[in-house]
């Protein structure tokens, strides 16, 4: 299994097999599929004001979580429109530019924090009626 990796991807993160057992892991229990349902749920429980922060220890669980919280930030209208109606106005706040990653200092001390990525937002008004799921409706 190892020569099927690129030589300049073998010098470091450890035996090959750790991703296979890690993509199996995710598809037996079910992982993306529970944060799907509840990322949105988290943002939706928020009272004005309120913040969520998650913390992501893959780049999938990140892709999930930077799509969910992008889709409360940005203006949901059309970008040809003159003028932004308030029904379209973001939602979310972002705290965090972008996903923070583990300084310096803390990877010294736990270099498992290495993958993981921060990301926060703030919820700043209610979520509009056409951007609820039908689950929220």
């Amino acid at each position: 299994m190892r020569a099927c990796i690129p030589a300049a991807k073998r010098q470091n993160g450890g035996n090959p097999a750790k991703r296979t057992f890690q993509a199996l892991r995710i598809e037996v229990n079910g992982e993306l599929e529970v944060l799907e349902r509840a990322l949105p749920a988290a943002v939706n429980s928020l009272a004005i004001g309120g913040r969520l922060l998650i913390e992501s220890y893959h780049s999938l669980e990140d892709r999930l979580t930077k799509r969910e919280f992008a889709r409360g930030i940005n203006s949901s209208a059309p970008p040809e429109w003159p003028i932004e109606p308030e029904t379209h106005k973001p939602y979310l706040k972002a705290l965090t530019r972008g996903a923070e990653k583990a300084d310096e200092t803390e990877l010294e001390h736990n270099p498992r924090s290495a993958p993981v990525r921060l990301r926060a937002v703030e919820r700043i008004r209610e979520t509009p009626d056409h951007m609820k799921t039908n689950k929220e409706k």
